[in-house]
Formats: C-alpha cells, structure tokens, sequence
C-alpha cells in the first residue's frame, strides 16, 4: 500500500501541472483581462464582451495607433507610459510562458500572490473562505448518506414493489434536475420568491449573528444553511441510493445469505448482521469521492445562487473581475485537495476491503 500511494503521489505533480497549463493558457486567450478592467474603471465604464479582444500577452490587440503599437480597448486618450505602469503592476511586461514558471515556482511554496481587485494575500483569501465551502460539502455528504443508505436498504429489501417503483421515479427526477434549478425552485417557494418567506434568501448568517449567544448563532446558522443544504442533497442522493440498494441485492444473493437463514437466524439479523457489513463496503469507502464530487460541482453554483461567501462566489466573482491571481489560486488549491481526496478514497477501498489491491492490478 505504501508503494502505491508513493506512486500516486508522484502522478499527482504532472496532473496538477496538465491542470495548470491548460487553464492559464485558455484563460490567456480569453477576451478581456485585468489591465482592460483596470482602464474601464478608471474611465468610468464597463467595457462590452464583444469590444474585448486580447492576445495571449493578456488583453492586447495590434494596429489600432498609428505607430503600429499595441493598444487596450478602450485604452486611447492614456497615457502610454501610464499603460506600461499597469503592465509591469500586473505582471503582464513579461510572456506568458516566463508568468506561467514564475507563477508554478511560487506555488510550490504556496505563494498564492496578491489579488488585483481587493489588494488581499490570495492565500489569505482562500484560508477565510475554505472553511465555508467545505462546512457545506459536509453537511451535504453527511445528509446524504443518511438518507441514501436506508432508503437503498429498504428498496433493496423491497425489490419491485410499489415503494420501489415510485421511490425510483424521484430518485431519477433528482438526478435529472440540477441542483441550482431546485435551489431557483425552493427560493421561489421558501425564500419570498412567489409563496413563503420562511428562510432567508442569502448569506450564511444573519446581520446580528456576532450579537447571539452560542445557541441562537447555532440556530441560526442552520436556518441559513437548509435551502443551499436541501438543493444540494435532493440533487445528489439518486446515485448513493441506487449503489446502497445494488450493493445489498448482489450480497443478499449469495451463499453466505442462504447458508445465515438455513441456520434459523431473523431476517433482520441476516440483513444488519451480516449483509450490511459487507454491503457498505464500498459505499462508505466511497465517502471522500462523494465529497469531492458535492464539493467541486453543485456548491460552486449554490454559493453563488444564495450568496455564500465560499469559494465557488470567490472564483465566480474572479472569472467576472478577470482576477488572475484568485483565479488560478482557487484552482490550485481545489485540484490539490482533489488529488488528496481520490488518493484518500482508493486507500479507504484498501483498508476496508482487502481483496481490492490497487498494486496487483497495476502491475
């Protein structure tokens, strides 16, 4: 096991590196960058998506003065020794290629930089919003298995009944439906959209929160949290409910099963005796990959929909500002602790379950 997990950590650094190449130089070649926000705000106006053309030095488009020289949308009437300021504040005096060493040189010690836009160590940044991200990831994950596990046993144990039949059409209404439409759905009727105004449409706190006493801030950070926690858990169950149930049918199947009830043990010893140890197996085993995928896919946008100060509202608001530096921060650091995490659930599957050995197969 040892060596296999020296293995994947080693396979994490061109995995990590591949992440990071492909999104700077996409993101390079994106319309629009810091420099053309920065001249934006200075002159008082936004500048359209369609007026934003760059080249991969970051914004840049040639033969729009009559010396020939580069020139920002929007950049004419400054002065250009005060655009080569900007240039050399941003970082973008130098190529690509020279930005991109510089930056994965700093990483490596987790120099994250300094945002452009809210003048704050990126690191720092990261550190004040991680904890709300992952406090929704596990609140959601936790949720999630406590409601997939017995309902996967129960249908299991009621194979084709009518409980089965139309607990099956939800669990795929569930999946179908993404979790930020059930989010827009429960703000409607939850949250003062159209019906009822029972919870708060956005934050993860109320105003006065410093003000309450341990018990009222632990109400009412709960109260906050149920519509982003409820969308996240209605779109995520299906899949954890429909492995706990095929798990237990290929166990219940077998002939340690037959052999348990021919002995005259109960059904529910047979099921909570036997077969749920070895069923669960791979469901919890498979509790960081859960994690992972609540964390990396559904929050991020549920963070944005009720303003949840994470990072899925930081990253979008860096997409939106062109902030390079929390930008590739906030990917750095999400594609570390996935790496973290996979690794973490193939040794999890190892531990709990020794006839899966990762090294044979690979060999």
């Amino acid at each position: 096991m040892i060596a296999y997990a020296l293995r994947r950590i080693m396979l994490m650094i061109p995995t990590l590196l591949a992440i990071m190449v492909v999104n700077f130089f996409i993101v390079q070649a994106a319309p629009g960058g810091p420099i053309d926000q920065m001249i934006a705000r200075l002159k008082g106006s936004e500048i359209s998506a369609t007026e934003r053309v760059s080249s991969s030095g970051g914004g840049e488009i040639k033969g729009s003065s009559s010396a020939g020289e580069a020139q920002y949308r929007g950049a004419r009437g400054l002065d250009p020794a005060f655009i080569k300021e900007l240039e050399k504040q941003y970082g973008f005096d130098k190529p690509p290629l020279t930005r991109f060493l510089l930056m994965m040189k700093n990483y490596l010690t987790f120099d994250l930089g300094t945002s452009f836009f809210r003048d704050r160590r990126v690191v720092d940044l990261i550190r004040d919003k991680l904890p709300v991200s992952i406090s929704i990831g596990l609140w959601t994950t936790l949720i999630t298995y406590l409601i997939s596990i017995p309902l996967g046993i129960r249908k299991a144990v009621r194979d084709g009944s009518r409980f089965d039949v139309w607990t099956s059409g939800v669990i795929i209404v569930g999946y179908a439906v993404p979790s930020f439409l059930f989010a827009v759905l429960l703000i409607v009727l939850f949250a003062g959209g159209s019906y009822l105004s029972i919870f708060p449409l956005r934050g993860l706190t109320g105003d006065n929160w410093v003000l309450m006493d341990w018990p009222h801030r632990v109400l009412d950070y709960l109260w906050h949290i149920a519509l982003p926690i409820a969308a996240l858990v209605i779109g995520g169950f299906a899949t954890l409910t429909m492995l706990t149930k095929n798990c237990f049918l290929d166990e219940v199947n077998k002939q340690y099963v037959l052999t348990a009830r021919a002995k005259g043990l109960t059904e529910h010893r047979v099921l909570y005796g036997h077969v749920f140890r070895n069923a669960m197996l791979l469901v919890v085993a498979g509790f960081p990959a859960a994690f992972i995928g609540i964390l990396f896919t559904g929050s991020l946008l549920i963070e944005v929909i009720f303003s949840l100060d994470g990072l899925g509202l930081l990253g979008f608001e860096a997409a939106i500002n062109r902030d390079y530096p929390i930008m590739f921060g906030a990917l750095y650091v999400f594609t570390l602790i996935g790496l973290v995490l996979k690794l973490i659930s193939d040794l999890t599957y190892m531990l709990i379950d020794p006839r899966i050995d990762f090294e044979r197969r690979a060999a």
